[in-house]
């Protein structure tokens, strides 16, 4: 290579360096405009100097001061109130408190046939009674106790000729109606024994599902005989799903009480329970049919309570029945306002001891439970 082709060339170098400088130099300062900000010609020569200054931050200002707080006025006292008294409210005419005495059946079987379909009633709540000084803010409902049902009127001292129906089994068929058309079939078994002191009663009642048997209900009583015929001591009734309740005829006290209830009434003679009663009936007509003319009033205790059973002779029928046509004596217990709302019926067979051969049942809903008696069978004395 010739010294003057070295020369002319080391110029271009130097002259395309120059020129690549001063191109990025360009560059620089279009792009510091470009951000707003156009540098200090002391930059490009590095003396330029940074300078801080520390700011006070401002300090909180003091709250003012809380005022001491001001006493309470004191308030004059209220008046004193005295509050209203609370009445209960009465029951609807005609319709004793359920929860005290529901409605009666006098039947075994009816009354359970009725438990199985549903049938009962509830008692009315009454509203709570408030003072106008309770007006003001809501008050808790006041609770009213019910007013306490009047006893039963002792039945007359009517004295009977009684003469003890013999030992017997009764089968019966039983038919049930509901109020709403519903209809039911069932049987009843209504066992008793009697010797020279004592006597003790079974009744259990059932419907049939299908080919099934369904226990609804289990009644006994039991106690003495005597010149008044039967003497219950203890009645005893369970009900499917239902614990047993117990019924006291308490002879040496005079009193008349309830394992279901806090009811108690004065023993009189010739009390009955609702599984003895039909029997007794058939001990007054075998005393001396003379008897059943007029009014044959009897206290019957149920499982929580006691009325009396008042029945009148309705006349003499031919019944037909499972074991032929009997003829009857028909007796009829109507509905007692204030005691129980439903209508008992009971047909005494004089051919047949005066044995009950047909038991009905309406209650005041139009339910019919219609038990009647399909077989018969005396047992010998001590069996």
């Amino acid at each position: 290579m010739s010294p003057a082709y070295a020369t002319t060339r080391r110029r271009r170098q130097l002259v395309l360096g120059a020129l690549t400088v001063l191109l990025h130099v360009l560059v620089f300062v279009w792009f510091a405009r470009q951000m707003g900000h156009v540098p200090d010609p002391s930059a490009r020569t590095g003396s330029a100097s940074l300078t801080a200054e520390l700011v006070e931050a401002p300090q909180p200002r003091p709250l003012p001061p809380v005022p001491p707080p001001q006493p309470a006025l004191e308030q004059p006292p209220l008046p004193e109130i005295d509050p209203e008294p609370v009445v209960p409210a009465a029951p609807p005419p005609g319709r004793p408190d359920a929860a005290l005495t529901p409605e009666s059946d006098g039947l075994a079987a009816a009354d359970a046939a009725g438990q199985q379909t549903g049938q009962g009633g509830a008692a009315a709540g009454a509203d709570p009674v408030q003072s106008p000084a309770q007006d003001a803010a809501p008050q808790a409902p006041v609770r009213q106790e019910a007013a306490p049902k009047p006893q039963p009127a002792a039945p007359e001292a009517r004295r009977y000729k009684v003469d003890v129906p013999p030992s017997a089994d009764i089968t019966l068929d039983v038919a049930r109606t509901d109020a709403n058309g519903t209809k039911w079939s069932g049987d009843a078994q209504l066992s008793w024994r009697v010797t020279p002191s004592s006597y003790r009663v079974k009744i259990e009642a059932g419907i049939r599902v299908v080919f099934a048997h369904v226990n609804l209900l289990t009644l006994t009583s039991e106690g003495t005989v005597g010149d008044e015929g039967f003497v219950p001591t203890l009645m005893t009734e369970k009900r499917r799903g239902r614990a047993m309740t117990a019924t006291h005829f308490n002879r040496q006290e005079g009193t008349l009480t309830f394992s279901a209830s806090g009811a108690k009434y004065p023993l009189v003679p010739g009390a009955q329970d609702k599984a003895s009663v039909p029997l007794q009936l058939a001990a007054i007509a075998r005393g001396d049919s003379k008897q059943l003319s007029g009014n044959i009033d009897i206290l019957v205790g149920e499982d929580r309570d006691a009325s009396v059973f008042t029945f009148t002779v309705a006349g003499q029928e031919q019944l037909d029945t499972p074991l032929g046509r009997i003829a009857t004596w028909h007796f009829v217990r109507p509905p007692k306002p204030g005691s129980y709302n439903s209508r008992l019926e009971l047909w005494l067979a004089p051919a047949y001891g005066w044995y009950p051969v047909q038991i009905r049942n309406v209650e005041a809903s139009g339910a019919v439970t219609t038990q009647t008696a399909s077989k018969i069978v005396i047992q010998q004395a001590g069996s």
